[in-house]
């Protein structure tokens, strides 16, 4: 994943059409046989098996979708997907009506950014908590893209818009814990409320089209900041204050809605922003020393996977497909830790297109196109 694909041969570049896929095979045979090769190799044969590896039909291979702000002017938010095998930064349609202007930057708060939450979930990317003008919340209902069908939606009404939650997602349902509405209200503070978008093809009952309210939180302490709950094992993990300061952190239990305790090694090593890999390994980048570490739930301890100074500062992090994904300081560089082959941990950068800043990356299935 995000590795360049190798160089087209000469002899492959002038061609136009390919009859079939493999000569002498049905393309339904073929397209099965293909299917057992890595993308990257049957990119750099010829065009019409690049067209293939892009085909709805196709296997889907993780790419790298961004959240970009305009560093010129004031457009609103725009989404790109960096496409892995041909290494190209590819702009996904604009989200319906009307155009999404929010607040990111205000002279009020100088040395902060105003977030915008995201999660990603069976596949699909979630706009769901941000602020717009006069700092209200700017969605009532959160946003969905389908990377397959190319397409936007919107999911059911929140009980209250809010901002400033904690995000996250387990087992195909979305997350929506505390924040700050039009006003700071302690019920809100304290709620908690689930939608399983994994209901998305049923939406047409309407008694399973919406969030369903669950367990309080003890007390207000997690609406300080947007906060990523991440989902780990059929649990929510989170801490209600980023970076390197003290913190408390909690644990929600999918299953039998409770809370409880984050274990004390857990939370003492939990000095930046955090993801999960399927599930089932959280990896948390501390961000005074640019360390990516890895959770041993056994010893109750992280340890260090990868160091590089690129990772000070980290913004967000993202997992899949055996790479974490971090967000640099400054929003113009992606850092890839390859986490799956054997140790040191290879890192290397994606550059964001000139003129924008990431603000938020998830890594989601590749979107199809034809225009190869």
């Amino acid at each position: 994943m995000f590795e360049h694909p190798p160089k087209l041969t000469n002899n492959h570049k002038t061609e136009e059409h390919h009859p079939s896929l493999l000569p002498s095979l049905p393309d339904h045979i073929a397209h099965l046989c293909l299917s057992l090769v890595p993308p990257s190799t049957l990119y750099s044969v010829c065009r019409s098996w690049r067209r293939l590896i892009y085909s709805p039909s196709f296997p889907s291979f993780p790419s790298l979708y961004a959240l970009f702000i305009s560093t010129h002017n004031h457009s609103p938010l725009q989404f790109s997907s960096f496409d892995p095998i041909s290494s190209k930064w590819l702009s996904l349609p604009p989200p319906p009506d009307p155009p999404l202007r929010l607040l990111h930057n205000h002279p009020s708060f100088i040395s902060r950014k105003l977030p915008i939450q995201s999660v990603a979930v069976s596949g699909k990317l979630v706009i769901l908590a941000t602020t717009a003008e006069h700092f209200l919340p700017a969605l009532s209902q959160p946003l969905i893209f389908d990377p397959i069908s190319q397409n936007w939606g919107h999911g059911p009404p929140l009980s209250a818009p809010r901002r400033w939650c904690a995000a996250g997602a387990s087992r195909g349902a979305i997350y929506a814990a505390s924040g700050i509405g039009v006003n700071y209200d302690t019920d809100l503070a304290r709620s908690v409320e689930k939608w399983e978008i994994d209901d998305l093809q049923l939406h047409h009952d309407r008694r399973r089209w919406n969030w369903e309210k669950l367990g309080k939180l003890r007390d207000a302490k997690f609406s300080r900041e947007a906060i990523d709950a991440v989902g780990w094992k059929g649990k929510l993990c989170m801490v209600n204050v980023k970076g390197d300061a003290a913190k408390e952190g909690i644990i929600y239990d999918v299953e039998t809605d409770s809370w409880e305790e984050m274990p004390e090694g857990m939370l003492s090593g939990w000095k930046g922003p955090a993801a999960a890999m399927a599930e089932e390994a959280i990896y948390v980048v501390d961000e005074s020393k640019g360390w990516l570490k890895k959770y041993d739930h056994v010893k109750d301890a992280w340890v260090v996977i990868a160091e590089n100074e690129m990772l000070k500062g980290a913004q967000q992090v993202a997992a899949a497909g055996g790479k974490v994904c971090v967000l640099c300081a400054d929003g113009l560089r992606v850092a890839v830790v390859d986490v799956a082959a054997k140790p040191p941990a290879r890192v290397w950068m994606v550059d964001i297109p000139p003129g924008f800043q990431a603000v938020g990356i998830h890594v989601l299935p590749r979107f199809s196109y034809s225009d190869i």
